[in-house]
């Protein structure tokens, strides 16, 4: 598997209309995409500072993983999961990881934000943080 840098830091926030204006002041730069994610009941706001992205993530149904992740954390936000590029395809990354015997919550990528192919590495085998792994198929 080849992780060419660190994709995005996704921070699940109470409302992007409250949090978009903070990390627009604290980073200096704009978000410049806001995108709905039906199947994940998540609404995304997207900023970048250097190569890196931050991924706000608002819960758009109670069913989601980001209204579980505020509600076992007393109701706030908090960084959610980091997230990793592969440049040598995101299945054969995710064979890799099942072949060395790690848990995996995604065996085969789904469409996600921001134009991504993305796949979830299982806490239990990642020292207890959400990896993400992710590919721009138009690259």
């Amino acid at each position: 598997m080849q992780i060419s840098h660190i994709e995005h830091v996704g921070i699940a926030v109470t409302s992007l209309e409250q949090a978009i204006p903070f990390y627009e002041r604290l980073l200096n730069t704009k978000c410049y995409k806001i995108e709905e994610v039906e199947d994940q009941h998540v609404r995304t706001g997207f900023l970048k500072i250097g190569e890196v992205k931050i991924e706000l993530l608002e819960a758009t149904s109670e069913e989601s993983a980001i209204a579980k992740y505020i509600a076992k954390n007393g109701g706030r936000g908090g960084i959610q999961h980091i997230a990793f590029a592969v440049e040598d395809g995101l299945q054969k990354a995710l064979d890799e990881v099942q072949a060395n015997g790690d848990r995996v919550i995604d065996a085969a990528p789904r469409g996600g934000a921001d134009g991504l192919q993305i796949a979830f590495l299982h806490p239990k085998s990642t020292c207890g943080a959400l990896v993400e792994l992710c590919e721009n198929p138009n690259k």
